[in-house]
């Protein structure tokens, strides 16, 4: 079990959303120290004034890995859970994206994430506890339509996740790390997009199993249920099966096709 009481945690993209959500939760379980890095000069006003003096703001870009290295050396404190939130999506066509689009949306979605944990791994290491978690995506296992990009981002996420728990696990180092890969939330970031079948999901509900799963050291948080079952269904079915029973019957391949997000 990790403890979350007395302890000091990190939220990327912690100013709005779910982060926000998240941040707000580890504190009402009693958490000491509550750090929010956000790229958003705004979201991180609204979230200080909704959070008071119980949190520490930072505006930090975590696509700019020497300004990740310096807001980790100020930090004052060691960081024994980091939730690695920050994300982004470009919801078109790929032939459509720039190339900047691309390489920004590998950098928030993957690379930061990987650049944090290992700037923040050494100190938990020492300490012999600390908790990794990475919010991936029910993307970053079944292909679509018009989110190309982020399905490779969060493909990415779920597979270095992984590998670092197996890592963490053989040294015995007893750092922990969860991967959570949920489907639609409904935030800003996916407005517009539509789902038939599969319920999207809501922000404080998601939150809420985001901590349990950190609490009870969860490898793998994957949301609604339903998504536990597509690994399986991937495997068994024939690719055009697969793409007539999730794309056509479920209406995961046309669930963008309405998508404006925070732009709208």
């Amino acid at each position: 079990m990790t403890q979350i009481s007395g302890s000091t945690a990190l939220v990327t993209g912690g100013a709005s959303g779910i982060g926000l959500l998240m941040g707000e939760m580890l504190l009402q379980k009693g958490l000491a120290k509550l750090i929010v890095w956000d790229v958003s000069a705004a979201n991180i006003e609204t979230a200080r004034a909704r959070l008071g003096d119980k949190a520490s703001f930072a505006q930090v870009d975590v696509t700019d890995t020497a300004v990740v290295l310096e807001a980790v050396a100020a930090l004052d404190h060691s960081v024994d859970i980091l939730v690695n939130n920050a994300g982004i999506i470009v919801g078109k066509p790929f032939a459509d994206h720039t190339h900047a689009e691309i390489d920004r949306t590998m950098a928030v979605n993957s690379a930061a994430l990987m650049h944090l944990a290992r700037a923040l791994l050494p100190a938990m290491i020492a300490q012999g506890r600390g908790h990794i978690v990475n919010i991936a995506s029910a993307a970053g296992m079944v292909a679509n339509p018009n989110m190309s990009v982020y399905c490779a981002s969060k493909w990415a996420v779920i597979g270095w996740s992984d590998s670092l728990r197996l890592e963490m696990e053989a040294a015995r180092t007893g750092v922990k790390v969860t991967t959570v890969t949920p489907y639609y939330i409904d935030t800003g970031m996916f407005h517009g997009v539509t789902s038939p079948i599969i319920p999207i999901l809501k922000p404080e509900p998601t939150a809420a199993k985001i901590i349990r799963a950190i609490e009870r050291n969860r490898i793998l948080l994957r949301m609604p249920g339903l998504v536990y079952t597509l690994p399986l269904v991937r495997g068994l079915l024939p690719t055009r099966l697969f793409d007539l029973v999730v794309g056509r019957f479920m209406g995961i391949y046309a669930s963008m096709k309405g998508f404006k997000g925070r732009g709208a």
